[in-house]
């Protein structure tokens, strides 16, 4: 009991000396390291139109892309399907009308 009141009293004092020692310093400055942020003036906008659709036009692609799943043709010559086969959907026992 002697040695937990101790290491109370023992606490304060050392909070007390903390506080006075933060008093006492004298207050830190802080700098502003960037500028503040002034508003300019907007530049007009001149962003070109888009393009020209054109119905019926190829679109470019580099790889040409490939099927997630080749056509029986391309598996018989060795293509391996990109991804796995689907899983089998799960079936319940039809409900009965009462």
């Amino acid at each position: 009991m002697l040695i937990a009141a101790g290491l109370v009293v023992a606490g304060f004092v050392i909070v007390g000396l903390s506080l006075s020692a933060i008093n006492a310093a004298p207050p830190e400055q802080v700098a502003q390291a960037t500028q503040p942020l002034q508003g300019a003036p907007a530049a007009p906008q001149t962003n070109p139109p888009p393009a020209e659709s054109k119905p019926g036009g190829e679109r470019p692609t580099t790889p040409a892309p490939e099927p997630a799943r080749p056509d029986a043709e391309a598996q018989k010559a060795g293509a391996a399907p990109v991804l796995p086969p689907a899983p089998a959907e799960k079936t319940a026992p039809p409900i009965k009308q009462k």
